[in-house]
């Protein structure tokens, strides 16, 4: 712990610590009910608009992609999970998705939408010497089988990726040295994200381990806990939002800033900056900013934006709020994972020149401070403390609504180390709170962080595999 010196007295004086705790937020189902649990809270209410017709899907059209074995193991393992999934005492019981039941919908799985991945086909990525060319003849077979189903009259609203475990052997990551660019990474699901945003389908990879998966298998998370995450994800690129938030923020956009280096760049000399723009209703759309050149070894390992690039960013996240809202935003509030440098923080004030509010936020983990509590578990997910000036959140924890502690690690908080704007610092920690909630990708109880970062590094990490001449699409279900 820091300490101050007083010369008067001539000795150290320990800075002055608070504590209070904020209630774990409500997020909102279908009928506009509310429960802090997403999963109980699905299962008791639906998923949030399940009452609006023109909003919730009665059916979900799905094509399929996969060798003639992973497919038929896919598509047994949708229609058990589709009936229910018990859970265990650490995972709680999957409601099925069906018109009666869960989610409130159907899948079909028309056998006129699949394209089956040959023998021949993996032996010929097989045979290519090098690993990665084997990534791109991968990428190159799964795409050519998209823009197949893609191209059908009647086209999936979402395609289920049952791939061979024989085949991502060959390409789930590649490293290798470019001659002009340095060090590669490539990453095979992400590189199939942006390679499917040219045909405009989402997609949900499904893994042959997981549909092969008995009760006994190691290395497979429970049955309930995978068609947890199956479904919601795959509902939200169909729908949207299965739950929304329940903050009272009416107005607000709120926004997420981290970078990426695209791919082909030369190491530590260019990098794209990503908004993830979220309203106060959970609907967010994707912002990709202009390149800008970073000198690693000159300015540091985290990058930053100059003043102009800094309000170029934001004046398009409020352009795009107000053309699909159609109203501008009476708030903005900002995260981002490291400080605000000076021409970054008078390039976001100018942008919000004419919006009423805002808060600047900077949010980093810090594991070298933690509190200490007299009980069987560990501190309150939702406890906020300082330590003379500096602020922290724990965003995991014990959830005293729920009795359980759910993380299974020693929690360590968020620290608000910047902040600049019109709210408290108590509104600014709830809100903090309440985004980590919001990880439609899954699931479970929470995120660490707050949707606005999580989501941001998500798409930067797509973003990165982006062919040449492909636009990013806007929406978020392209991307997980």
């Amino acid at each position: 712990m820091s300490r101050s010196f007083n010369k008067k007295n001539s000795e150290l004086v320990a800075p002055r610590v608070t504590c209070s705790y904020h209630d774990e937020p409500f997020v909102k189902f279908g009928c506009e009910r509310v429960h802090v649990s997403p999963q109980v809270g699905l299962s008791l209410f639906g998923p949030r608009r399940v009452e609006v017709d023109e909003q919730h899907p009665s059916t979900v059209r799905v094509g399929m992609i996969g060798t003639g074995t992973t497919m038929g193991l896919a598509e047994q393992w949708i229609e058990d999970c589709s009936a229910g999934v018990a859970g265990d005492g650490a995972n709680h019981d999957f409601p099925g998705y069906r018109e009666d039941r869960g989610f409130y919908s159907r899948i079909l799985m028309p056998s006129g939408l699949r394209e089956k991945i040959t023998k021949n086909e993996i032996q010929a990525v097989a045979d290519l010497k090098f690993r990665k060319d084997r990534f791109a003849a991968s990428i190159k077979l799964i795409s050519e089988k998209i823009e197949f189903l893609t191209g059908k009259d009647s086209e999936p609203q979402l395609i289920v990726l049952a791939l061979p475990d024989e085949l991502l052997t060959h390409c789930k990551t590649v490293d290798f040295n470019d001659h002009d660019h340095g060090p590669v990474h490539r990453d095979f699901r992400r590189a199939i994200k942006a390679e499917a945003m040219r045909y405009r389908v989402p997609t949900q990879i499904l893994l042959q381990r997981t549909t092969e998966a008995t009760a006994n298998s190691r290395n497979v998370d429970h049955k309930s806990r995978c068609a947890w995450n199956f479904f919601t994800g795959m509902h939200y690129k169909i729908a949207g939002a299965p739950w929304g938030p329940s903050m009272n923020s009416r107005g607000s956009l709120f926004i997420g800033v981290s970078f990426y280096k695209p791919l082909g760049a030369k190491a530590g000399t260019l990098q794209t900056s990503v908004a993830q723009a979220f309203d106060e209703h959970g609907e967010g759309i994707i912002l990709r900013g202009n390149s800008f050149e970073w000198d690693e070894a000159k300015d540091g390992k985290s990058p930053h934006l100059d003043e102009d690039q800094s309000k170029a960013l934001i004046d398009d996240a409020i352009k795009k709020y107000a053309r699909e809202t159609g109203q501008s935003p009476r708030r903005v509030v900002i995260h981002k994972s490291s400080c605000y440098w000076p021409d970054e923080l008078l390039g976001f004030t100018r942008a919000l020149t004419a919006v009423p509010e805002y808060d600047l936020v900077a949010l980093r983990y810090n594991n070298r401070i933690r509190l200490l509590r007299q009980a069987n578990y560990p501190v309150l997910r939702g406890t906020q403390f300082t330590i003379g000036n500096r602020t922290f959140l724990y965003t995991t924890g014990y959830v005293p609504s729920m009795r359980k502690f759910p993380h299974g690690h020693v929690p360590s908080p968020l620290e608000i180390s910047e902040h600049h704007g019109d709210s408290s610092i108590e509104d600014v920690c709830r809100e903090i709170l309440a985004l980590t909630k919001l990880n439609w990708n899954s699931s479970f109880f929470a995120s660490a962080e707050p949707i606005t970062l999580k989501f941001s590094r998500t798409v930067g990490g797509v973003m990165k595999e982006m062919p040449a001449g492909v636009e990013p699409r806007p929406q978020f279900k392209y991307y997980i």
